[in-house]
């Protein structure tokens, strides 16, 4: 036993060795892209100072250009009133112009070009960042285990293995929430009132100009990109947690879901409610209702569907059952579960809805084919608890 002891403490011991240098290269990697990030980021906000100074500039030579030309027109048309110099000064006034015009129009086109380069970097390396986070976060893990009590090792290895992984999933899965959240206010409303300002400044030197018709025009477009992005703010905040679940309960906030799910992803989809609808424990009602959400994300990521149906069952007061189904492009099942058998990323996410499902004690079947769509069944019991706790509620 003593020998079998020993071993294992050496394996221990240059698994953590092998663990700490691969953590300090993977820490090396992450700082060297969040400083080349920080240089891009600086360079971007450099470039769109740039292209926010060219764009007034354009805005103010086209005024310029377009007044030199009706003074050239003028000066064309009286031969009486003005001479040959005045022609001549007034088409080179307008040539210049042009060709300032042109100068800054293709700077503006240069900058811009810039600037989406500039930002598709950025995202490039947020991904390695987030990678890089993702595989230190896992090395933290796995190495204060493997730092315990070696009296321990067995039974973390027997009881706790399959918990560990379940954890650093929901983790993961947490992490990419919040990624995605902040990745959703960044390109949409972040983005639009950046915009917002942009265009009210214009609106303020059109004002100074008296072109009161135009601002007035300008203010109107405004208030609805004002309105478009509030509807999307409350979008998101529906999405982080629906207060129709605590008002309304579990079947209208599916519905909803399933409505604005066709809406912005152009996706035709059936919502059916089977047996008698009734208020399940919140606990219950939640879980349920995220476990919807991300299997129409998937139909919506991968499926390449044109046609999608959610099905809701109440079997009386013994489970619910909820059927997701696409006619989308499917895929092969076995390699699906060869793939999430040996632990690949790529499947976390189906298992991770089939971990949560199993948790709460239920039943999580898939049935697909290559080209030929697929199903989602989860059948999950109302025990005692769930009927006691939604009495109370």
């Amino acid at each position: 036993m003593n020998v079998e002891v020993d071993a294992i403490e050496r394996v221990l011991k240059n698994a953590t060795e092998a663990l700490e240098s691969s953590k300090y290269h993977i820490y090396e990697i992450g700082e060297a892209a969040r400083q080349e990030q920080e240089a891009l980021s600086t360079e971007l906000q450099r470039a769109m100072e740039e292209l926010d100074e060219t764009i007034r500039t354009v805005d103010k030579l086209e005024e310029q250009y377009r007044r030199a030309r009706v003074r050239l027109v003028e000066v064309s048309r009286d031969f009486k009133k003005y001479g040959e110099k005045d022609i001549r000064d007034a088409y080179e006034t307008a040539t210049q112009l042009q060709l300032s015009l042109s100068i800054n129009r293709e700077k503006e086109s240069n900058l811009k070009s810039r600037r989406d380069d500039l930002q598709k970097r950025i995202r490039n390396i947020d991904r390695t960042i987030e990678r890089a986070e993702a595989l230190f976060s896992q090395m933290n893990v796995v190495l204060e285990y493997l730092s315990g009590d070696l009296g321990q090792v067995t039974r973390i290895l027997e009881s706790a293995k399959n918990r560990q992984l379940l954890g650093l999933k929901i983790i993961l899965a947490q992490e990419d929430e919040r990624r995605r959240i902040a990745r959703e206010i960044h390109d949409g409303p972040a983005q639009s009132m950046a915009n917002l300002i942009l265009r009210t400044d214009i609106a303020e030197r059109m004002l100074a100009k008296g072109e009161y018709d135009v601002v007035k025009a300008e203010l109107a477009d405004l208030k609805q990109n004002v309105r478009t992005e509030l509807e999307e703010v409350r979008k998101i905040i529906f999405n982080l947690r629906p207060m129709a679940l605590d008002d309304l309960g579990l079947v209208p906030t599916i519905r909803k879901l399933t409505q604005d799910f066709e809406e912005k992803m152009k996706i035709r989809t059936r919502f059916e409610l089977r047996g008698k609808e009734r208020r399940l424990a919140t606990g219950m009602e939640v879980a349920l209702f995220r476990l919807v959400q991300e299997s129409l994300t998937n139909v919506a990521k991968h499926a390449d569907a044109t046609h999608a149906t959610v099905e809701m069952s109440f079997l009386g007061d013994s489970a619910v059952r909820v059927v997701i189904a696409d006619n989308g492009v499917g895929f092969d099942l076995n390699r699906w579960s060869s793939k999430a058998a040996a632990g690949e990323s790529a499947s976390f996410g189906l298992v991770g809805m089939r971990e949560r499902v199993e948790l709460l004690e239920g039943k999580f079947e898939i049935e697909s084919n290559v080209n030929a769509g697929t199903k989602i069944a989860i059948e999950v019991p109302l025990d005692d608890g769930s009927k006691e706790e939604e009495n109370h509620g």
